[in-house]
């Protein structure tokens, strides 16, 4: 993408899950969009990575926030979002980042394990998207709502259910909000694919991942960001699930 989408500068984004990995990339990109950052982590030992996030970002010329909110807990999203407009008072873009990805089988699940999933994968997104819409709907130029969702909603992984099933029903929160909200709030989702080596795969391991896809080659956090500044700044584009995956969803 070539060039800064004018309607993006000067404007408030929350990326949840945004010190380390792909929130992390998606934050950077939108300051370099121009937008204020709110860097929210849930985990306290990401607290040092957030603070180099925020110093990166405030490299760009725009605020840095920094917030901690453990998301399985709706007072402190509540807290969240009353520190955010007490800091900015207002909110242009949402990116429901944050996830855990839970490796286990079905049967091998206990309620509480199931319980964090829908927690942290679906539960939050919903109130940040309640509490998010709210600030939205009274300030004169609306916003924008982006869910980072998987490939996972579409296909059954055999280790990851608890993953999938809520990645599903995150799509469908997305259309269902998409619906509600009308044209003052855009609500829309990313399916990203490999975008990131993990620990599981070697060099040469994601090398072969990127050569069996349709475009012949992995991806990069930055694939992601991308698509997340486009839908940010698209005025007719709602309710849809971008997929930044390489066409591995065709195979």
């Amino acid at each position: 993408m070539t060039g800064t989408p004018i309607a993006l500068r000067g404007k408030v984004a929350l990326v949840t899950g945004s010190a380390r990995r792909v929130g992390r990339q998606i934050a950077l990109k939108l300051a370099a969009c121009g937008m204020h950052v709110v860097v929210h982590y849930g985990d306290p030992s990401s607290a040092a990575e957030a603070e180099s996030a925020a110093a990166e970002i405030a490299a760009h010329g725009v605020q840095a926030h920094v917030m901690r909110a453990d998301l399985s807990d709706p007072q402190q999203i509540a807290a969240l979002f009353d520190g955010l407009q007490a800091r900015f008072g207002r909110l242009d873009l949402l990116v429901n980042n944050a996830a855990i990805f839970p490796r286990q089988r079905l049967m091998d699940a206990s309620l509480t394990d199931w319980q964090n999933a829908l927690a942290i994968n679906l539960t939050a997104p919903f109130l940040c998207s309640q509490r998010a819409a709210r600030l939205m709907l009274a300030q004169e130029s609306g916003g924008a709502i982006i869910n980072i969702a998987d490939l996972s909603a579409f296909r059954n992984w055999r280790d990851y259910p608890c993953h999938g099933v809520t990645k599903a029903a995150l799509v469908k929160l997305t259309e269902a909000f998409a619906l509600e909200l009308g044209s003052k709030v855009r609500v829309n989702a990313i399916a990203p694919g490999p975008v990131l080596r993990d620990e599981s795969n070697t060099p040469e391991m994601w090398q072969r991942i990127g050569e069996r896809l349709p475009i012949g080659t992995t991806g990069h956090p930055n694939d992601v960001a991308e698509a997340v500044v486009f839908l940010a700044s698209q005025s007719f584009i709602t309710g849809v699930t971008l997929r930044v995956d390489g066409g591995e969803y065709l195979l």
